[in-house]
């Protein structure tokens, strides 16, 4: 046993054949550490604020233990390593990305007849507020860390970013066709994306546009305003 599990052993104080034995491997959980979820939910959150200012690189398991006030080994009962914690930051801001947009394009003012104009705008809102909304630091840290992923897990978050990308493109593939949008398809959706994603560098809601009068802009940006739909 390490110094560190056995200052943390109960029984550490005893002679050693006083104290109980016990299986090798991970120390027990306690009870404080057993919970419903959120302890794992907590270090998502502060994994994906420290990868973010500090860098995977830089940022070591003690800190994110301590950012929510847990021993330092304990993250290890909810991730098997710092590597695992950081695919599961991405993962998880994935597919909550995904049931955002999911909800965005089945609002209740949505109907099946919908223009492609306004299913772009929700696109783009949704994802404005994936970027720059609650939980939004996952977003940077995909962007920037995916090299410390294997590449099993580059491969899981490539088709997760997949499916979230499969909604533009027949809304794209409609609005070239209506004669609103000039560029060929799938160059206007990496294009419009990659422009999205860059808004992470410089936006500041405090100091600049709301998030609506943003997707407003992109908007007027990237189509051509003929016979706008309301």
């Amino acid at each position: 046993m390490n110094t560190l599990a056995l200052s943390l052993h109960p029984f550490a104080a005893l002679p050693a054949d006083a104290a109980p034995k016990r299986p090798r491997g991970r120390p027990r959980k306690t009870e404080l550490e057993r919970d419903d979820g959120n302890r794992r939910v907590d270090l998502l959150a502060a994994a994906a604020r420290l990868f973010r200012r500090q860098g995977f690189d830089a940022t070591s398991t003690r800190d994110i233990a301590a950012a929510v006030g847990m021993h330092s080994g304990s993250p290890f009962y909810h991730f098997k390593s710092k590597d695992a914690l950081l695919y599961a930051v991405m993962e998880e801001g994935m597919h909550s990305a995904i049931a955002r947009q999911r909800a965005a394009l089945a609002s209740e003012d949505t109907s099946p007849d919908q223009s492609p104009w306004v299913q772009l705008r929700r696109l783009i809102r949704s994802h404005f507020d994936t970027l720059h909304g609650p939980g939004n630091d996952f977003i940077p840290v995909m962007l920037y860390e995916q090299r410390s992923l294997s590449s099993r897990q580059r491969a899981a978050i490539a088709q997760l970013q997949a499916d979230y990308e499969a909604p533009w493109t027949p809304v794209l593939e409609a609005l070239h066709a209506s004669g609103h949008l000039l560029a060929p398809v799938k160059l206007s959706r990496l294009l419009i994306l990659g422009a999205l994603n860059w808004s992470v560098q410089w936006y500041d809601r405090k100091k600049g546009a709301s998030l609506d009068e943003l997707t407003d802009a992109c908007m007027a940006l990237f189509l051509k305003p003929c016979s706008v739909p309301n």
